[in-house]
């Protein structure tokens, strides 16, 4: 075993998964525990003991059968490694699961395609802190991590033609230098014209570059039929990260073809850096964010790193509620969360230039400054609808609003003001998306105040709720009409369907049954505010 010690901060599991996780690795034996981290990189050496430092990530380099990766499993057990990886396709069978689950070592399988030197860099990158002074620059295939234009003019210069590379939403990214000095009719220019890329959807050509592993050949368009394009997919595992454009008049050699495939496999690791490096700069806004909203002695300077001035300003604070018919894997959930906290933070910034948004945990905080008080919160449930009626996603979004405060020492009362609003709304006590304080004020005092959901109602409700299972009765539905009617049995009864005089007698035998004395205004409110409670855990 020959280790890389990494004395760089550490890494959470959970972070290297939505990082990595259904691109590049997965999970086939063991659990991903909240605890569990990566503080170091080692390589399994089949002529070494296998060796390694608590809490480091093995690459089971040559490992393919399932008695040698639960043999090394059982020998990696006593040092406190946490993960092994292993290349794909690997099948755990029971007795490799029994060993990752007795040594408490998560085993992984790496995508196809993926070398192990840049599976060591993402994860040493992954935990490389903020400041670049702590580490050495991160590079594949000898450029610095993340520079595309770089790449793309590597890749031009050993294809010789120009080259551009684009997002899987076929949005630039970077093209080759070569290009400026092609002519206006050189092939592929900077972006397709929109006519060529409906033609393209339209025939299905895109769909043909979505589904292959190779290059795919793009004839021209009708005014530039010469002009031909070759498309080579950029992948991670089974994930389309992007694309790869050759514009080559003529078809490409097996050479240049091998080389594309070797190039595609690093535009797929740069990638990956830049998805890992924008999550890098989110998680130091957030953490600057936090210090702001806590309060307290570093909240100034956060305020100060953050461009926030000491003016008035509201939070709003943004979750994400997943529907029972679509519970998303973690890592899935964790993106969705990232990409909606990213559009947040855009449809804030087109409000306020001095706007901020950071995701904290599972809610995405957003600081808007505002230039008066009056009617602030009211604009602020403006902006946020807007944004709900624009964003698209599975998990359903909710906004809480804080309170306006008149100084960045205040913040923290405004977001937790906006918390309270959050809690109503994913209690799913109101049906409304997007609510300030006092808009759920007494449903907020209620929650505070509510039981655990398994909490067994007593006295006078207990006695109803009892005497309804056994008797297929309705006295609580009753009690509950006739309090929210304000004792008008008219309005009462009319809500429940049935004649004032039935009502009357139901009402009787409420007060009989359940022992209670509707005329002391003291039981009365007992009994209706365990019935709020109890609506409320019901809903939650």
């Amino acid at each position: 075993m020959r280790a890389s010690m990494n004395h760089r901060p550490q890494a959470s599991l959970v972070h290297v998964m939505e990082e990595l996780g259904g691109t590049l690795l997965e999970v086939i034996a063991g659990e991903i525990g909240d605890d569990r981290t990566i503080e170091a990189v080692a390589i399994h050496d089949p002529r070494d003991e296998p060796e390694a430092s608590r809490n480091a990530i093995v690459l089971g380099v040559g490992l393919q059968e399932s008695a040698d990766v639960r043999q090394v499993l059982t020998r990696l057990g006593p040092s406190g490694a946490t993960g092994l990886v292993v290349r794909a396709p690997f099948l755990a069978d029971d007795e490799v699961v029994a060993a990752a689950q007795q040594t408490g070592i998560t085993l992984f399988s790496l995508a196809r395609g993926t070398t192990w030197a840049h599976l060591a860099g993402l994860f040493r990158a992954l935990m490389t802190p903020g400041g670049h002074d702590d580490a050495r620059p991160v590079t594949f295939g000898g450029i610095l991590a993340g520079d595309l234009f770089a790449m793309a003019n590597a890749i031009a210069a050993l294809l010789e033609a120009p080259v551009t590379i684009e997002d899987r939403n076929s949005q630039l990214l970077a093209f080759s230098h070569a290009q400026e000095s092609q002519a206006p009719a050189a092939p592929r220019g900077r972006q397709l014209p929109p006519h060529y890329t409906r033609l393209l959807e339209e025939t299905g050509v895109f769909r043909e570059i979505t589904r292959s592993d190779g290059p795919v050949v793009v004839p021209g368009p009708s005014e530039a039929p010469d002009d031909r394009r070759t498309v080579m997919p950029v992948r991670a595992g089974e994930e389309l990260l992007g694309t790869i454009w050759i514009a080559s008049p003529s078809p490409l050699s097996e050479e240049h073809v091998r080389v594309l495939r070797e190039s595609a496999k690093l535009v797929a690791m740069h990638l990956i850096w830049q998805r890992t490096d924008a999550d890098v700069e989110r998680r130091l806004r957030a953490d600057q964010l936090r210090s702001a909203l806590d309060g307290g002695p570093a909240a100034a300077e956060a305020a100060h790193r953050l461009g926030l001035r000491d003016e008035p300003s509201i939070v709003l604070a943004l979750s994400l509620h997943a529907p029972a018919t679509d519970q998303l894997p973690h890592a899935a959930l964790a993106a969705e969360r990232k990409r909606v906290a990213d559009a947040f933070s855009v449809h804030l910034m087109f409000a306020h230039p001095r706007a901020t948004v950071g995701l904290i945990g599972e809610v995405a905080y957003g600081v808007l400054p505002v230039a008066t008080t009056h009617d602030a919160e009211e604009s602020a449930m403006r902006l946020a609808n807007e944004f709900l009626a624009r964003v698209r996603s599975s998990q359903r979004p909710f906004i809480g609003i804080g309170t306006i405060v008149e100084e960045m020492a205040r913040l923290h009362r405004s977001r937790s003001s906006a918390d309270r609003a959050l809690r109503v709304l994913r209690a799913h006590v109101v049906d409304r998306a997007v609510a300030r304080l006092e808009d759920v004020h007494a449903e907020s005092l209620l929650l505070e105040l509510a039981a655990p959901a398994d909490e067994v109602p007593s006295g006078p409700l207990a006695r109803l709720i009892a005497y309804d299972a056994s008797h297929q009765a309705s006295l609580v539905d009753t009690l509950r009409a006739w309090l929210d009617a304000m004792g008008d049995v008219t309005l009462a009864s009319a809500a429940m369907f049935v004649h004032q005089n039935t009502f009357r007698y139901r009402l009787r035998r409420v007060a009989e049954v359940g022992r209670l004395d509707l005329d002391d205004p003291n039981a009365r409110f007992a009994v209706q505010l365990q019935l709020r409670l109890l609506a409320i855990r019901s809903e939650r």
